[in-house]
């Protein structure tokens, strides 16, 4: 059955000014300094279901943030990076377009079911459901995160997160190179060395089950979803990225002292960073 991931995006500033103008008999026409206009969010949802069969209700829903005073649309089509070709940024356009995939959703449903419906003996609920949300914007740097988790069948659903952070001030996605020059491979040994920092909350019959013991790789990658505070850029691994499902997803940080020396000179100052 196809998924439909619908993801979406964020945002930039515009900045106005007034002048002052005087003439020989020094009057002064209305002087007038404005603050930059604010990041202005709003946020469209869909949701939806319908029944196969006795057996099996489907479920759509998805949340799509929508930001009215970003105009480049080079950022734009990043923060809606999952999405090809959308001509209308738009509340009404971003409604549109998850109306369409919530369609696509049903109907490809019921054009596979037909080979494999009538082996379903039980009731069941399938269901996809994607979100972006808005995490912080922190000197200009924009998070969002991006949600995305189905079910269709099995012992259990699936579900993902990607993280993207977008720099305002020049209306593109931050890359990892923005933020240090370290080498690769000195990041992974970092990662490996941080893995447990931040508990994933598994437990069994023994207790608090540590990340390094779920662990199905033997490197772990520096991957693009990744944000960061002023204390720590952070690594988010999804399910079966890089350890098993039990684990669920994962946080790796590393410091901005253990990047010391390696970060960029306009990213340290934008952050404040000693």
């Amino acid at each position: 059955m196809k998924k439909t991931l619908v993801v979406l995006t964020i945002s930039t500033f515009f900045i106005f000014y007034a002048c002052k103008k005087t003439e020989k008999d020094v009057t002064v026409v209305d002087t007038e300094l404005s603050e930059p206009e604010k990041l202005m969010v709003d946020s469209v949802s869909v949701s939806d279901s319908i029944t196969l069969s006795d057996s099996l209700k489907l479920k759509f829903s998805s949340k799509m943030l929508v930001f009215p005073t970003i105009t480049d649309e080079k950022l734009l089509d990043s923060i809606y990076f999952q999405n090809k070709n959308i001509n209308d940024f738009s509340k009404n356009g971003l409604k549109s377009l998850a109306e369409k995939n919530k369609n696509n959703y049903f109907n490809n449903a019921k054009k596979d079911s037909e080979d494999w419906l009538s082996d379903i003996k039980f009731s069941q609920q399938w269901y996809t459901d994607t979100s972006m949300k808005l995490k912080g914007n922190l000197n200009d740097y924009l998070h969002i995160q991006y949600f995305w988790s189905t079910y269709e069948g099995g012992a259990h659903d699936n579900y993902s997160f990607t993280e993207r952070v977008f720099d305002l001030k020049n209306n593109k996605k931050l890359e990892l190179k923005d933020i240090t020059s370290m080498p690769e491979r000195k990041i992974e040994e970092l990662l490996k060395k941080n893995i447990d920092k931040m508990n994933s909350g598994t437990t069994d019959e023994n207790g608090t089950v540590k990340n390094s013991e779920m662990l199905l790789v033997d490197v772990i990658p520096a991957n693009n979803s990744f944000y960061f505070d002023d204390k720590n850029l952070y690594f988010h691994y999804s399910p079966y990225e890089i350890a098993a499902f039990a684990a669920g997803d994962i946080v790796i940080p590393i410091s901005w002292e253990e990047l010391k020396g390696s970060l960029n000179p306009e990213f340290k100052k934008r952050m404040k960073i000693q």
